[in-house]
């Protein structure tokens, strides 16, 4: 579970450490306040959002199995364990 949590968290933070990237190539301090207006932060915080919204739709939409797929639970048959799988 903290795997996807951690991916997540990631995506988020790509625009941040694009920016920062941005401001260490243009010589500009990374860590001044002028350096993140408000508006920045926010044009920032919305693409990040979103980030994580197209995120979750793609892993909602290319996860799983196929629409018309039965799972069958792992059973153990003729004295063997049998994985489960996707029919």
């Amino acid at each position: 579970m903290i795997r996807p949590v951690l991916t997540e968290v990631g995506i988020f933070l790509i625009p941040f450490v694009i920016y920062a990237l941005f401001l260490l190539a243009t010589s500009k301090g990374v860590t001044e306040s002028t350096s993140w207006p408000a508006r920045v932060v926010l044009k920032l915080l919305i693409s990040a959002f979103l980030l994580v919204i197209f995120s979750f739709i793609l892993l909602s939409h290319f996860s799983g199995a196929a629409p018309s797929a039965t799972y069958t639970p792992a059973h153990i048959e003729n004295g063997k364990l049998v994985p489960g799988q996707n029919k």
